[in-house]
């Protein structure tokens, strides 16, 4: 497939066929594809768990308890999603690595740092993946799990400290689905986002 096309069929996919897996060749493609995303330093702060079978019944166990009507509804497809990939960022991958000689800091102060950069390298890796996805022919959404279930699915899975959980990545082989109703918003203009040279109007 094209990239420009890759690019243009990505969506978010709530509901899979939960009567096919995901091949093992796929699913080692798709991880494979998330780590070459660039990274501050090449520090590869990321870590990635991969949920299937009783696993992936194991954290919707936890992150569906006692849910309201509106999030059953939400999760009722994404929940026949055949695997699961749990996202993980390394922040003190990161303070560690620029602290190395070749870098030059003395500190691990996180004030030098612009954006959290564990988070946002993180995210190009899934970007990556959710590109990987649409490359095999499969279907895939990125989405978070309630934050008050967040501390107990780290427990369950035996996550050790300084891991945070950005998300999780729903793959599997597309079912009929609804299209987000956010997508009525519209996409906005290369016009609407982008300032050439200039923020806004400037005056002398």
């Amino acid at each position: 497939m094209e990239f420009s096309e890759v690019v243009r069929r990505r969506r978010m996919v709530r509901n899979y066929d939960p009567d096919r897996a995901v091949p093992e060749e796929v699913r080692e493609r798709i991880l494979e594809n998330g780590l070459r995303a660039p990274s501050g330093g090449f520090s590869q702060g990321w870590a990635f768990l991969t949920l299937e079978g009783d696993e992936r019944d194991r954290y919707w166990r936890i992150a569906a308890e006692d849910p309201d009507e509106k999030y059953v509804e939400w999760i009722t497809g994404l929940r026949r999603a055949p695997l699961l990939i749990l996202a993980f960022a390394h922040k003190d991958a990161y303070l560690d690595r620029y602290t190395e000689p070749d870098k030059g800091w003395t500190d691990r102060d996180e004030g030098r740092w612009t954006a959290p950069y564990w988070y946002v390298d993180t995210g190009m890796a899934v970007l990556l993946m959710l590109q990987t996805v649409v490359d095999e022919g499969l279907g895939a959404c990125f989405f978070g799990p309630p934050a008050e279930k967040t501390r107990r699915l780290l427990d369950e899975f035996g996550v050790p400290a300084g891991f945070d959980l950005v998300g999780v990545l729903s793959v599997g082989h597309r079912a009929p689905d609804k299209r987000s109703p956010s997508l009525k918003r519209g996409r906005r203009t290369t016009a609407e986002v982008v300032h050439r040279g200039q923020w806004g109007n400037h005056t002398e």
